[in-house]
């Protein structure tokens, strides 16, 4: 029976053969993430569907077992029953007892005030036939990134309620309308509301947290005129006032974490120059163009984040942006960004290591950039047949 609603779960698809899910007749695609498993595959997905950021879209998973020279094509969907119903801005995440969890969050339409995220973890990624469990809602708002463990073994999930839209239904939750942080002390068992920043002239928030060396949590959001942050001294129950940091950014999604040799990794713009005015954007529609996007970029930083001398250029194409990235147990790094989503409509990733970036160049064996995940090419669909079957 057809499941109605966003508080009802979207369904997870293996292998679907409906001409829509297909490279052939997607239309546009972007917004991905990546995590590689214990057994060296890849995961990487992203969402699409329908003609733009809308109703119907729904979240395509891929998957490679030559650290990304190949890929398989759709092997996965995650899509709901209701056509009202949104399924979008997917994560993937290796936890600390190597499942790979599968997030994506659902709302009525764009934005209908609540959203939610929604989660499956699979306890053999590697197999031929993974299996994921029954999908869950873990929180309110949107996460679109990786969480983080803390020293202690808590784990952080980022997840938003957006203060830059307009909500389309009613929901008393206006006092969670920040850049909010769920928390769970057993193994993803149970998740719970934490705490939350506010951060002004923050937009789609895209909140990332790290531990730093002295314990406190630092805070990177997206603002209109760069990036935000905060801090928290009590494990993420309370945030300080929420400013502009020293690190800037062209409005779009970043990725920073730390490094098992101790550093920070940060994948963001560089030397991007202009960017539209928070003016300019807010009138504009739900889905909206951007300036920016430029020199997508790999830092690392020596002195927990106060700079940022080590670089590698990975992509200087205008248009490249959202990056996420995996870390393989060999210590090699996996970055995904998307180009143009409406043109190229294309996923790309990166494959270097740390000495790379230290170097400014990719010296290392195996490093790579550019290499194409997957494209949608927009070709129509069949008038009939395999259009409607899954």
């Amino acid at each position: 029976m057809p499941r109605t609603g966003t508080m009802a779960p979207a369904r997870i698809l293996p292998r679907p053969t409906g001409a829509r899910y297909q490279d052939e007749h997607r239309k546009w695609q972007g917004i991905p993430s990546v995590e590689r498993t214990r057994g060296g595959r890849l995961y990487v997905n992203w969402y699409t569907g329908q003609e733009t950021e809308t109703s119907g879209n729904f979240v395509v998973v891929t998957t490679s077992d030559d650290d990304g020279s190949t890929w398989s094509g759709p092997r996965f969907v995650v899509e709901h029953d209701d056509p009202a119903v949104r399924v979008y801005d997917p994560t993937l995440w290796r936890d600390p007892a190597d499942r790979l969890w599968l997030t994506w969050n659902q709302s009525s339409g764009f934005f209908d005030g609540r959203i939610g995220v929604w989660a499956a973890t699979s306890d053999n990624p590697d197999d031929d036939e993974p299996v994921w469990s029954a999908p869950r809602r873990i929180a309110n708002g949107i996460m679109m990134n990786k969480p983080t463990v803390l020293s202690d073994g808590t784990w952080l999930f980022p997840a938003a309620i957006w203060a830059c839209h307009t909500a389309t239904e009613e929901h008393p939750l206006e006092q969670e309308r920040f850049s909010n942080v769920y928390a769970s002390t057993d193994g993803g068992e149970t998740v719970s509301y934490l705490g939350g920043a506010d951060i002004p002239n923050r937009s789609f928030d895209e909140h990332m947290i790290v531990e730093r060396r002295d314990g406190t949590l630092w805070m990177l959001v997206r603002r209109f005129d760069g990036v935000g942050e905060s801090f928290s001294e009590d494990g993420g129950r309370t945030w300080t006032p929420g400013r502009l940091s020293h690190v800037d950014g062209p409005c779009s999604r970043f990725h920073i974490r730390r490094l098992p040799s101790g550093r920070l990794l940060m994948i963001n713009h560089a030397d991007f120059g202009d960017r539209r005015p928070r003016e300019e954007i807010e009138q504009q529609g739900d889905v909206k163009e951007w300036k920016g996007r430029t020199n997508l970029t790999a830092f690392l930083s020596d002195d927990d984040g106060v700079s940022w001398p080590h670089r590698l250029l990975l992509d200087d194409r205008d248009d490249v942006s959202y990056p996420d990235a995996a870390i393989a147990d060999d210590g090699r790094f996996f970055v995904v960004y998307d180009h143009d989503r409406f043109g190229d409509r294309a996923v790309y990733l990166a494959r270097f290591t740390e000495d790379d970036i230290l170097a400014g160049r990719m010296e290392s064996d195996g490093s790579a950039s550019r290499m194409l995940v997957n494209r949608a090419l927009a070709q129509p669909e069949p008038e009939s047949g395999t259009a409607a079957t899954r």
